[in-house]
């Protein structure tokens, strides 16, 4: 990753993450929310595609693990909340406004702590998502019938099953000031929304989706939005490409247009997409149709109540508790399965006087299969391991004696037969009562059969 240092002023980024809900049904509708997949234009009814005299009625679990998103970033929680019409328009937007959340957010302020220092929070709010934009080329029969050959043509077509799906926003103050802080800032709020189980983060699907607001400078007057990008690595390098861009031109006395712009991950280059809209420009206002919403202390109370231990609080908890090395935590609290297996399995080493580095080594190097493998199956497994001989001298006699014993064995491998090495494998562990190392075995025998 290239460093800041060399920037005359100081790189401010805020990052905005949009993250789709797993709930069963849409934000405002019945229609089902599981639009992964799907053949185009099935999940929809007259409120998702804004047909005339529909009217929307909101999810309540979404506005629920809104709230307790934004309790578990420490934001505050509104009391009093509403939805908001957001006015542009798009072919994927079937209303020609978005119903989203202005001025009374659900929640408001909070922070995520990364290893380059705490980002602050501005607002966690809830919205619906729009349709999706599919750009392909379709054969045109037209020709085809006239030319008696099918010709293409480019078209984008629209698929609304993903429209009005529940999305939630959160939204960082320009707190960032590296594309490593970036990254690490949206790597920990995607395992915490994981931990939570309020959507599985997934950027190959959509369901989780990375913006960044990128400026060299919070007095130079313009912010440049790079939209929609979907991996971690690809978030770093467009803020990475975006900055050396900037500088350029603000070496050339040149102030960078205030727009928002893609990043094309083939070349690592961002593009002008549009000037970039203020607030003012989406004209905002209550959604009519949408009472505003009133939460009592005991309503958060009980949605707090229902808190899971979040990732950077069982990292500390197994530092202090099993001192794992720091190279481990970023695959042990990918995502709560596999931290509920690794803390199942780390109690059981303790009770058995095993090394928890080990453990968790296993678990990381050798990529046990949770599914497959218990806890109580991989402590017993790394038991049997600690007890194999390695000692190469002592295998070494054991293969000179089973190679003196087995001649035709011998012969029987050096004419091609490859079931021969398993044999005479076999043999040293009779051998060594099972207790020798099987790869070590079967290295030094491949080393003497040659010889």
């Amino acid at each position: 990753m290239k460093s800041t240092n060399k920037f005359k002023f100081t790189p401010v980024i805020g990052i905005e993450v949009h993250v789709e809900l797993a709930t069963k049904s849409k934000m405002f509708c019945g229609c089902s929310a599981n639009h992964f997949s799907t053949k185009p234009n099935t999940l929809t009814c007259p409120v998702c595609l804004g047909l005339p005299g529909a009217l929307p009625v909101p999810n309540r679990q979404a506005v629920d693990w809104t709230i307790f998103l934004g309790l578990a970033l420490g934001s505050r929680i509104n009391h009093h909340s509403k939805f908001d019409r957001k006015h542009y328009f798009y072919p994927d937007l079937p209303k020609g406004y978005q119903i989203s959340q202005y001025d009374q957010p659900l929640g408001v302020g909070g922070s995520l702590d990364t290893p380059q220092g705490k980002v602050s929070i501005t607002r966690v709010h809830l919205e619906e998502d729009t349709g999706k934009l599919v750009h392909t080329k379709i054969p045109s029969s037209a020709e085809g019938l006239q030319h008696k050959t099918l010709k293409s043509q480019k078209v984008s077509l629209i698929d609304f099953n993903r429209s009005g799906v529940p999305l939630v926003e959160i939204v960082s103050e320009p707190d960032i000031t590296s594309s490593d802080q970036a990254k690490a800032y949206a790597k920990n709020l995607a395992r915490i929304i994981r931990f939570l189980g309020i959507s599985d983060a997934d950027m190959e699907k959509g369901s989780m989706r990375l913006e960044a607001n990128v400026s060299l400078g919070m007095d130079l007057g313009y912010k440049v939005e790079l939209k929609n990008i979907n991996s971690f690595n690809f978030l770093a390098r467009a803020i990475d490409y975006e900055l050396d861009r900037q500088q350029k031109l603000l070496d050339q006395g040149t102030t960078p247009a205030q727009e928002t712009r893609g990043y094309n991950e083939q070349t690592g280059k961002t593009f002008s997409q549009r000037s970039k809209e203020e607030a003012q420009d989406y004209r905002y206002f209550p959604e009519p149709d949408i009472p505003p919403m009133q939460f009592t202390d005991q309503d958060i109370d009980k949605i707090k109540s229902q808190l899971p231990q979040l990732p950077a609080a069982i990292q500390t908890r197994w530092h202090q508790d099993y001192h794992l090395k720091d190279q481990y935590y970023d695959v042990l609290l990918a995502n709560p399965i596999i931290a509920s297996y690794t803390d199942e399995t780390l109690a059981l080493a303790a009770s058995s006087n095993l090394d928890s580095n080990l453990v968790t080594g296993a678990i990381v190097n050798k990529k046990v299969d949770i599914t497959k493998v218990k806890p109580q199956q991989l402590i017993h497994q790394l038991q049997q391991d600690q007890t194999k001989v390695t000692d190469t001298d002592q295998i070494g006699d054991w293969v000179k004696q089973a190679l003196a014993d087995n001649p035709q064995a011998v012969t029987d491998y050096q004419a091609g037969k490859a079931t021969a090495l398993q044999f005479l494998l076999g043999q040293v562990m009779r051998l060594s009562r099972g207790q020798a190392d099987p790869q070590l075995i079967r290295s030094t025998l491949l080393h003497q059969l040659k010889a």
